[in-house]
Order: structure tokens, then sequence, then C-alpha cells
């Protein structure tokens, strides 16, 4: 069986513009067939022989006389490649046809997998029909380019595997077990593979993540999965084979109503924004709101002698609205920042500079009790000073822990910190301390 080009046009010696059609022709036994194709030549410019253009053609630049070799021999290729016995000239007139436009020759399955989205792209997908507020949608980009460094890891580290990317389809438990190892040991990597990080940079270099860090990565990841679940984009649930443990917390640490009027009380004129931000602590602890719910407090919050707000965690399931009353701290707080300009209750900076603030404000105002935590990256017991460990989520704690102490009711203190009812995040927040214990033993007298 033999395959060749051929052209049936001729032109007159000095004609450069006309175009003749390029035919193939498949002979074969008693097999003659011919069909033509839409690749076209000028035919002074047709070398028989070389089935292509002559040596020297001047008017015709080298891209375009390697681009015409190309198709022709992948036409040639093509029709030797499929040919069979029952090959008729309809075959082969399908055969060339295919060549020039081969989607409409693609079944269905390979138009979908042609026009499958990214696993990027369907987390680009997944963020914009969510109405998830800023802040939840800024920790899944950070889980997202975290999935995409680990991609280029795989690519520069591991064996055969220079074109891995995730599929939405084919990632298993094996999968989600080596990404746990990437994003724990991403700090490591950082150094040892800077390029990757030069593609998909973060603020900061990657710092040791512990497991509860890495815990809420997956669940993140894990809701992801259920909605390309639920919206049909795959049928694999990965995470039906993949445990995730639960986050593992300590007691909550906070302070007295006696540290907390030292802190109010310290004298700290000389430490201008130290004292701001102490203001601004006090404040918090006194309404118990989450930080990024206190940030976006305005003047118009303030209702009838009482701070209003629906927490934002609670805006994308069942809105709920917050009613703080504000005490005589609270208000004389607004008050000394009443002439504040613009519209935001409290004079603000970022949430790192007010954490900085916070454990300065403690340590001049000597609020130093020893504390039991657990290091968010061993898991193990650890001894430090309040200064060290206060923070902007110190606040809120205060104020739940303090209220429990007086009313021991956590619904009714729930309707006050935005907590919904039964929350396993607020039983965290509950201390039985000596006295409580006393009151429960006086109980069998």
């Amino acid at each position: 069986m033999k395959v060749s080009a051929f052209i049936r046009k001729t032109a007159k010696k000095n004609d450069t513009d006309s175009q003749a059609t390029i035919y193939f022709r498949l002979r074969d036994k008693n097999k003659d067939i011919k069909s033509a194709s839409e690749l076209t030549i000028n035919p002074n410019h047709w070398s028989p022989e070389r089935q292509g253009y002559k040596d020297r053609v001047a008017l015709v630049g080298d891209d375009e006389k390697i681009r015409l070799r190309d198709d022709i021999q992948n036409i040639i290729s093509l029709i030797t490649k499929n040919y069979t016995d029952e090959s008729d000239a309809e075959w082969l007139s399908e055969m060339i046809d295919y060549y020039h436009h081969p989607d409409k020759y693609k079944t269905q399955e390979e138009i979908e997998a042609d026009t499958k989205p990214t696993f990027e792209q369907l987390l680009d997908e997944f963020l914009l029909k969510h109405k998830f507020s800023n802040v939840r949608k800024k920790n899944f980009r950070v889980v997202k380019r975290a999935l995409l460094r680990y991609e280029l890891f795989v690519r520069a580290t591991k064996r055969g595997q220079k074109s891995f990317i995730l599929d939405i389809d084919t990632i298993t438990p094996d999968t989600l077990s080596d990404i746990w190892d990437f994003l724990e040991n991403e700090h490591r990597y950082y150094e040892l593979h800077p390029s990757i990080y030069e593609q998909i940079p973060e603020k900061r270099a990657p710092k040791p993540r512990g497991k509860n860090t890495i815990i809420d990565c997956f669940c993140r990841m894990r809701t992801f999965f259920l909605w390309c679940y639920d919206k049909k984009k795959t049928q694999n649930r990965p995470f039906d084979n993949f445990r995730i443990d639960e986050c593992t917390y300590g007691t909550p640490v906070y302070i007295t109503l006696e540290e907390r009027d030292k802190l109010y009380d310290k004298d700290l004129s000389q430490h201008g924004q130290v004292e701001i931000q102490r203001d601004i602590f006090i404040f918090q602890s006194l309404i118990g709101c989450r930080i990024g719910d206190l940030y976006r407090m305005r003047k118009q919050n303030i209702i009838n002698a009482a701070i209003e707000y629906i927490p934002r965690k609670t805006k994308e399931g069942n809105p709920v609205t917050v009613r703080v009353p504000l005490n005589d701290k609270a208000k004389a707080i607004l008050n000394k920042y009443k002439d504040l300009e613009g519209d935001k209750l409290l004079p603000f900076i970022s949430e790192q500079k007010y954490n900085d603030a916070i454990k300065k404000a403690f340590k001049l105002a000597e609020i130093d009790r020893i504390v039991t935590i657990l290091d968010p990256l061993t898991n193990e017991e650890v001894k430090k000073p309040l200064y060290e460990v206060a923070s902007s989520h110190m606040a809120r704690r205060t104020f739940i822990g303090n209220i429990y102490k007086k009313v021991k009711d956590p619904n009714l203190i729930g309707a006050l910190s935005g907590h919904k009812e039964g929350s396993k995040a607020f039983s965290r927040y509950r201390e039985i301390d000596e006295e409580m214990k006393k009151e429960l033993v006086n109980l069998l007298d």
C-alpha cells in the first residue's frame, strides 16, 4: 500500500497567483482511490518528486514550506496508520477531513475531557458562587495557593511527574496524605525550592504549621470537594476514606475582672498608640465580639445605649442580630474617641499591630500571671506569662469566661457572644474554676 500527494492543475510560467488543490492518492493491489484536501500550492512551486515545495522558491518563506511539508506528511501518516482492506474513497475523504477538522469527529467523552475545567478553575468557580465573607475567601485562597505550589513541588521532585496536575477526578486518599505532608513541611521546602515560591508567592515566607492549622486547611478542602460532588463536577469523594481529626484546644486563657481593671487603669499616656489599642481591647472585652466583627463596626452600630451587629459567621447561614448593652466603662471609651473623624467606631489599626500593642500594654501593666497553654506546633503544654499570649481573641474569652462565672448559662451568654445554641466552640470557653467546683461539691451536703 502506498499513499502519495499530487496536484492536477498547471499554470503559466510566470503565474505566481494561481493555487492548485493538493490531492492524496492511495494505491493497494486492485485499489486506486483519490481525494482532495484543503491544502493548496502554486503549481509552479510544486515538486512531484518531493511532494511539496521545490528547493528554490524565493517568494515563499521557510515557515510556510515547513508547514506544508508537515501537513502532507501528517496526512499520509494518518491514512497509512488507519488503512484497512475495507477502506474506500469515502473513507479516504473522511480521513483527510478528520485531519483538517478533528473536532467534528470527537465523542461526547472527548469533548467533555477537552472542556474540563482545571482544579484551579473549579476552586475559583467555587469561591465565586459562594457568599463567603472576605476573610473566608482570603483563607480559601491561601489554601488554593498552597495546593498550586504542591503541584509545582511534585513536578520538581518526583520522578516521572514532570506534567503532574491536581485532577478533581483522580485525587485519592494517598494524594491527600501527600498534601498533608507538604503542608506540614512547606517551611523546609521553601529553602530547597525557591523557584516554586517565585511563581506562587506569599507575603511572608512559610512558617511551620501546627496540626490545628492543617486540619483547618483540610476542612476547607473537604468543603470544596463536597461542592464539586453536589454540583456533579466529579464523582470522586476522596475524603470518604480520609480521616480528619478534631482540632485540639487547651483550656481557654482569659484575664480576671481585677486584671482587666488593672490594665484599664494603667497610665499609658507616654505610649500613645499602645494606650489607644489598650482602650480598644478593653472595649472588645466588654462587648465580646470577634475581631472581624469589631473592625467592621461603625458609629451606626450604637443603638439605644447598646451595640448591635450581625456576626460575620452567622451571615452565611442563619443571620442573628446580637445586641450587647454598653456598661459605663464601654460608654467612657466611646466618649473618649467620640471626635474620631470618619465613620469608624474606634481608631483601628491592622490586626497584627493591634495584637502587638495588646502584648505591650499587658507587659507595661505587669499582667504577668503564668498560664498553661498548648503549643500550637508541638501540641505540648508550655508555661508562659499572660503578656506573651495576650491577643485580640483574649478580649472575647475574657467577656465570655467572666460572665459564665456569674451566670453559668451558655445559651444566655451565647445571645451576647454570637455563638449558636449548642455550639461546640462555645463549650471551649467555659472554665470550671475552683469557686465553681466548690459550689458543685457543696450540692452533696
